[in-house]
């Protein structure tokens, strides 16, 4: 079998179990974006949501042209609790078979400087949102008796950290989401992974005060998504990155205080000037 007949057989394999289609979330960039020009790659169809409609419409556009696709939009801010409901009957009618809950976000500094409706805001977007979502979809999944789910977690989820105490939270919620739904439809042939990146080129560092200067190893999107689609049905927890998974298998032989003040250090050095009270 030469190489052309054994990626054509791969995707086909890929889209009978997770086609035919796809629902991503957070799409509009980053981590989402590299998801659906990925899955457009492999033939299936997709509902990519985010709130920059206008990013998701030429994204549709360009992914429908190249893979010939079926590629609809859904414009929603996962930050409101009506989201899900506007999400779901955008849904309605696709044969959805894998769900990429990936829209996010995070804050940095110290914990008493963070503004309380934007807390509010991230545990609804990090948290309820994929909580409510794979509640939503998981009939349909269950019936199709093939499928999967993967939620866009973080390697801050896998311990506490200092000046990230609200993000670190909120990923350890989805860490544990993602394990709880493997352990329940991993024999029903639904796969799970919670999908843990570390540093990663996307808008969300700039966004949060970090100087990307100070980050190693910081992984390309598209690279993040492959490692994901990779593991999927390695799941229940996937950290990507060698860098990364070499990191957190160290710190967690480290005796917890130390482990927790040596990611003090390291937050409190990625922080750009300005962003840290004293």
């Amino acid at each position: 079998m030469n190489e052309q007949t054994h990626e054509s057989t791969a995707t086909t394999g890929f889209r009978e179990r997770y086609g035919p289609a796809a629902l991503v979330t957070g799409a509009s960039s980053g981590i989402g974006r590299a998801f659906a020009v990925e899955l457009a790659a492999r033939g299936l169809a997709l509902l990519l949501v985010a709130r920059r409609t206008e990013r998701l419409h030429a994204l549709a556009a360009e992914l429908g042209q190249a893979h010939g696709v079926s590629v609809q939009v859904c414009g929603a801010d996962l930050a409101a609790p009506a989201a899900v409901e506007q999400i779901v009957t955008a849904a309605a009618g696709l044969d959805i078979g894998l769900l990429v809950s990936n829209a996010g976000f995070g804050l940095k500094g110290a914990h008493q400087d963070n503004d309380p409706a934007r807390m509010a805001a991230m545990l609804q977007v990090n948290c309820a949102a994929p909580l409510q979502l794979t509640h939503r979809l998981l009939p349909g999944l269950r019936q199709r008796g093939r499928g999967g789910i993967i939620i866009t977690s973080s390697v801050e989820g896998l311990m506490g950290i200092p000046y990230s105490a609200a993000y670190a939270a909120s990923k350890a919620f989805t860490n544990s989401l993602g394990e709880s739904l493997w352990g329940e439809l991993s024999t029903e042939g639904l796969d799970v992974l919670a999908l843990c990146p570390g540093s990663t080129d996307t808008e969300a560092h700039a966004l949060q005060g970090i100087d990307t200067a100070t980050l190693e190893g910081m992984m390309s999107p598209r690279d993040v998504v492959l490692e994901a689609l990779a593991n999927l049905r390695n799941g229940p927890v996937h950290i990507a990155g060698e860098q990364n998974r070499a990191l957190f298998a160290a710190l967690a032989g480290m005796p917890r205080r130390e482990a927790l003040l040596q990611m003090a250090a390291n937050i409190r050095a990625a922080l750009l000037p300005g962003e840290m009270q004293q």
